[in-house]
């Protein structure tokens, strides 16, 4: 009978060292797959493409899209690594695309052409973001002023671009008026307080995005039309540009990052409440801080305008761009007459 229990008591010691060696041979793979997973994962991150991309200004909800991409790991997923800079002066977004310090900027398509035509730096569109002008005619509704033909005898602000003033010339002249019963006067970017110290009687620069729903937030009734209700071509608001180099040189690398951010904009379209939620954690608050109500208002302004019917979200209308460019030669505003597919390239459906 002892030697029974002495067999027994041997036999249950082995089984325990054996069961406590398994489950230490088991921690020990479970912690190696671990630490392999991590390294992967962190090798994935190294092997990730970096692309610099420079805003036109301080993050508001025109960028939704690039930081639900960003979150969600849409671009990740191409194998890119994006990297949102924010401009230290005006022209950034096409300074630093055209010297190669960035690969892709966001900026205005009028500024795009001139470059090219006027300094002959080799930069292309790849892409419309907003499709259409948010440019507007702004002016407090005590004004009275709806169209260009109440624009005479008043005074109009402006940012100090030849741009400026040549579309309020064209608005007045479409009316078979004369632009010299205009005054125009050069405010800066005080365009919203020229307007409501009555320094000016209506401005032209402000966006139907931000500027009308931040001021009627502060209680201000308005009237504002577009630039291109009167005699000016339509043109996209905001595109993505880069360098002819990088067009030709890393095609596959732009062609990924329009890709993602076509997913970025679907979530932007379906999902406006969480895509806005991911920007406002994302805002840059010490600069240029968010108004939560003001930006979902520019969110149902801005999306019936970067796709329409006719021009998806980041195609390019080819003839809105060419009629741009030939009105800007007839204004003088560029020194020589170009063709549009010379700062428009199509990459991407």
């Amino acid at each position: 009978m002892k030697n029974i229990k002495k067999l027994l008591i041997i036999f249950t010691s082995i089984l325990m060292i054996f069961m406590l060696s398994a489950c230490k041979s088991e921690n020990k793979s479970a912690s190696e797959d671990a630490k392999k997973t991590q390294t992967a994962s962190e090798d994935k991150k190294q092997d990730l493409q970096e692309v610099n991309v420079v805003l036109d200004w301080y993050p508001n909800a025109v960028h939704s899209f690039i930081y639900d991409a960003i979150e969600k790991g849409y671009y990740e997923n191409e194998g890119l690594k994006v990297n949102i800079i924010f401009p230290s002066n005006a022209n950034d977004a096409i300074s630093l695309t055209a010297a190669g310090k960035a690969q892709i900027g966001i900026y205005y398509p009028h500024d795009v052409i001139q470059t090219y035509a006027n300094q002959d730096i080799p930069i292309k569109a790849i892409g419309s973001i907003v499709q259409k002008p948010l440019n507007i005619v702004l002016s407090l509704k005590e004004k009275n002023i709806t169209k260009p033909e109440d624009f005479v005898g008043k005074t109009i602000g402006y940012a100090g671009t030849q741009l400026s003033e040549d579309m309020i010339k064209s608005m007045v002249k479409s009316r078979g008026l004369d632009p010299n019963s205009v005054n125009l006067l050069d405010v800066g970017f005080e365009l919203m307080t020229a307007m409501t110290t009555n320094k000016v009687d209506a401005t032209i620069g402000c966006l139907v995005n931000h500027e009308v729903p931040q001021m009627e937030e502060e209680g201000f009734e308005l009237n504002y039309f577009s630039v291109d209700e009167y005699g000016m071509p339509s043109f996209p608001e905001l595109v993505f540009v880069t360098s002819d180099d990088y067009i030709k040189n890393d095609k596959e690398m732009l062609v990924k990052f329009l890709n993602a951010s076509k997913k970025g904009f679907e979530d932007m379209k379906n999902k406006p409440d969480e895509t806005l939620k991911i920007l406002l954690d994302n805002q840059n608050e010490e600069n240029f801080p968010l108004s939560q109500t003001v930006e979902e208002k520019s969110m149902n302004t801005l999306l019936p305008l970067m796709e329409t019917d006719t021009d998806k979200f980041l195609s390019q209308n080819k003839e809105d761009w060419q009629n741009t460019i030939n009105w800007m030669k007839e204004q003088e505003i560029i020194k020589k007459y170009i063709q549009v597919d010379d700062v428009v390239v199509d990459l991407v459906d």
